[in-house]
């Protein structure tokens, strides 16, 4: 038996945000496309070679994408909606971008044929959430009549550029269930996985050049594992795999599941056909046991034992002692077997996009609680070490075992980690913190004769544009270039002048902009106990989007108010509405990296408290309505059903702790990212928020069905402009979705405002689509108005 380290994704958007950096300028149009392919092919060499380096024996390939894999599984398997400027063969780069952000009428002068099927003005794949995480990937579209065709073969070309530099990797491909699973159908209604038998063809096909040049592994992502699947669903894993293994016999097919156990699904994946199974050890730890016993002998094990998710070191020293026994309680393999020395790998538990790239960049953070983290450089150091322990090399990992067991003391020691008043806060809670004064429709009453706004108000979600000389001016703030109060003044000019835009053009409820704000999550972590804060600890969220998420290291609380004074002098130039902006307790959490020794419920309480205080100090300042923003609520919903009620119950109280401290008058909004509320919609109506607003319009308003059919009492505002695209939606198409909306809701329910934040968004494109979404409310009201007027008549 041979103990080999394998990897399953590596960061694509490389230690300096290489991949972010080219893609932004080649949107701007100021890098080529012959450019934006050299620094790709760059970052991907490079970080094969780093992982040769550090000693990793199994290396993927295929994990690089420009915007996301998900994406590039479609493109690869031809599944595209007209319109996008393909018709056969290769899938230029424009109309790859265009399906992920939309076209407009420029995109013609990118040198696409006018042959090509290529429409203008159409819209950006639906974008959601891979799975719980904060990595959003694109949806595929696919009809009843559906057409699969290899495109390209993408892994053999990624295979053979890392052959060219000596690296037999191992290519990476989504599983055709979980792609075909991720993707929403177009016109008539079906479920995608009728499908399957045409998309296995080419999946066929790929495996087959795959193995003619040369490639003896592949690895078939598929985490739908980690779901409850029905037996229909087990039935097509195990078909499509049978099918792959008979129509290429000679490649080895490793299926990795991650994210969380296989439960009900482990005697399907232990009976697949294939060579290996990839486990995530971390999310499934109670499951290691019964792989090992129940595995055929044949059967190579992934084991998934450090945390792709998380940035904290490996507990070294208790991971080699849950290894020790490995190696006794495997068989031997099978004379009978194909395969020669593989058996068992040390891998991540799951792809390490999810984490930063290098943790040595980190030098200016406090010494004890630097030494704890792990990037994705140093999960690879950690395979290595686990590798070679389990392997019998006791001598040349001692030292590196002592000092991860010395990181992991010293990171929990820290002074800073402990608050006794905090924890005793959490104590002494009381039933009655959880709960508004009144019920809804009794708040209802008080906050329309408080407020008097119009039918069909209109606002927005929260930021405006982070424009080029807002990031200067806040990198010259940090480098001390800028004093404290020429940056202040920089800000509150910006301030004034959204105020007054907003005025201008007759929106009803003004934000301030957030021209202060680095980010939804981090201004908050960064005026609160308990966080710390990377320079280089960038994610990719998606395509050249990248979030630098904070780390939870110790006892939560606030310092001092963090909004008060930036709501007080918004509202002073105004005589409507300004929203008091928040981020919401459950989002904090789930979009930071998270100590890893108190119950995440636990320290999601703690945030809650610092919240409640800002949102009773807003209040006592003079905000009528007060925004709470949970955008990452439903991300954290875990994978199996069991265990939703438990994460709901939690989670939904934590926001109403944080909410809950205010006076009837006081409207309380938040925002939901994309998601799929069908299965929560009762956790969702437990929130008691007055007003939620939601990503809808890449949807064209089906998110908003469940609203309807469990009669949601509460007012809800529908995104009506995907601020994902650089598209500017017209007045028509604003009223259109609208008009959908209509059919699910009550008008009187109903806000008009874009799906999310504009703080990615240029001004040119904000604007103009601001005010056609202005203008189609004015539109609405005037309909109303004549439809009460016909019917009073």
């Amino acid at each position: 038996m041979t103990i080999q380290t394998a990897n399953l994704g590596f960061p694509r958007i490389g230690k300096n945000r290489e991949l972010k950096f080219a893609l932004d300028r080649y949107f701007a149009g100021k890098l080529s496309q012959k450019e934006l392919i050299a620094t790709a092919n760059d970052l991907q060499l490079r970080h094969w070679k780093l992982q040769a380096e550090k000693g990793i024996d199994i290396i993927p390939s295929n994990d690089f994408s420009f915007y996301d894999h998900v994406l590039d599984h479609a493109v690869m398997v031809g599944a595209i909606p007209q319109g996008y400027g393909w018709a056969s063969g290769p899938v230029a780069l424009e109309s790859y971008f265009a399906l992920a952000r939309g076209t407009t009428g420029s995109n013609q002068a990118l040198g696409i044929d006018p042959e090509a099927n290529w429409q203008d003005n159409m819209p950006a794949l639906e974008m959601t959430k891979w799975f719980d995480t904060n990595y959003h990937y694109l949806k595929p579209e696919f009809s009843k009549n559906q057409v699969f065709v290899l495109t390209e073969n993408k892994p053999l070309q990624a295979f053979l550029s890392a052959l060219e530099i000596g690296i037999k990797t191992r290519p990476v491909l989504l599983g055709p269930v979980t792609f075909l699973k991720l993707g929403k159908v177009h016109g008539e209604r079906f479920d995608p996985l009728t499908l399957l038998d045409r998309l296995m063809p080419i999946y066929g096909q790929i495996l087959s050049e795959l193995a003619a040049a040369g490639a003896d592994w592949v690895q078939m992502d598929e985490p739908c594992f980690s779901l409850d699947l029905s037996e229909f669903e087990r039935q097509c894993l195990l078909d499509c795999y049978s099918k792959l293994a008979e129509a290429v016999p000679e490649i080895f097919i490793l299926v990795a599941n991650y994210f969380g156990p296989f439960g009900d699904n482990l005697a399907t994946a232990l009976s697949l056909p294939i060579a290996g199974l990839h486990a995530d050890c971390v999310r499934g730890s109670e499951e290691l046991d019964l792989l090992l016993k129940e595995a055929p002998d044949s059967m190579t094990l992934s084991l998934g034992l450090i945390d792709g998710r998380n940035v904290w070191r490996a507990d070294l020293d208790r991971l080699d002692a849950l290894l020790q026994p490995v190696q006794k309680r495997m068989h031997l393999l099978s004379p009978l077997t194909k395969r020669t020395d593989r058996d068992i790998q040390v891998s991540p538990s799951c792809s390490l996009i999810h984490v930063p790239v290098d943790a040595t960049c980190e030098a200016e953070l406090e010494l004890g609680l630097r030494m704890g983290l792990a990037f994705a450089t140093q999960k690879l150091e950690e395979l290595t070490v686990l590798g070679m322990a389990i392997s019998g090399n006791r001598n040349e990992v001692e030292t590196q075992i002592g000092a991860s067991l010395q990181a992991l003391m010293a990171r929990r020691s820290l002074k800073s980690c402990h608050d006794k008043s905090v924890r005793q806060r959490i104590t002494n809670l009381s039933p009655d913190m959880y709960w508004r004064k009144s019920r809804y429709p009794e708040r209802h009453r008080v906050q329309q004769l408080k407020l008097d706004l119009p039918a069909f108000p209109t606002t927005t979600i929260g930021s405006f544009p982070q424009t080029a000389e807002i990031r200067q001016a806040r990198a010259d703030h940090r480098k001390g270039v800028i004093e404290d109060g020429a940056y202040r003044s920089f800000l509150r000019d910006e301030t004034k002048r959204a105020i007054f835009w907003q005025e201008a053009i007759g929106l009803d409820v003004l934000v301030h902009g957030e021209f202060e704000r680095n980010d939804m999550v981090q201004y908050f972590g960064e005026k609160l106990s308990g966080f710390a804060f990377t320079q280089r600890g960038w994610v990719q969220s998606y395509g050249s989007r990248c979030v630098r998420p904070p780390i939870i290291y110790g006892d939560v609380s606030r310092k001092a108010p963090m909004t008060v004074d930036w709501w007080r002098y918004a509202q002073s130039l105004s005589s409507k509405p300004v929203k008091g902006m928040l981020t919401g307790p459950v989002t904090i959490l789930n979009w930071s990296f998270v100590r890893d020794d108190l119950p995440r419920a636990d320290v999601c309480s703690q945030i809650a408290l610092a919240i409640r205080d800002e949102v009773q100090d807003l209040e006592k300042a003079g905000a009528k309505i007060i925004q709470i923003d949970e955008a990452a609520l439903r991300e954290g919903l875990p994978l199996q059903k069991a265990n939703w009620r438990a994460y709901l119950e939690w989670a939904v109280e934590a926001f109403r702790l944080a909410s809950s401290g205010v006076t009837d008058e006081t409207q309380i909004h938040t925002h939901m990212c994309y998601s799929e509320f069908n299965e929560i919609i009762d956790a969702i109506t437990a929130l008691d928020a007055d007003v939620i607003s939601v990503e809808s319009s890449r949807s064209n308003m089906e998110l908003l069905e469940v609203f309807s059919d469990r009669k949601y009492p509460n007012e809800i505002g529908p995104g009506v402009y995907d601020i994902h695209s650089p598209r500017i939606p017209t007045k028509e198409e604003i009223l259109d979705l609208v008009a959908l909306a209509l059919e699910r809701l009550d008008p009187k329910q109903i806000w008009i405002n874009p799906d999310c934040g504009l703080k990615t968004r240029q001004w040119r494109e904000v604007r103009p689509a601001l005010v056609n979404m202005v203008e189609a409310a004015v539109q609405m009201r005037v309909n109303a108005a004549k439809a009460g007027n016909e019917a009073a008549q």
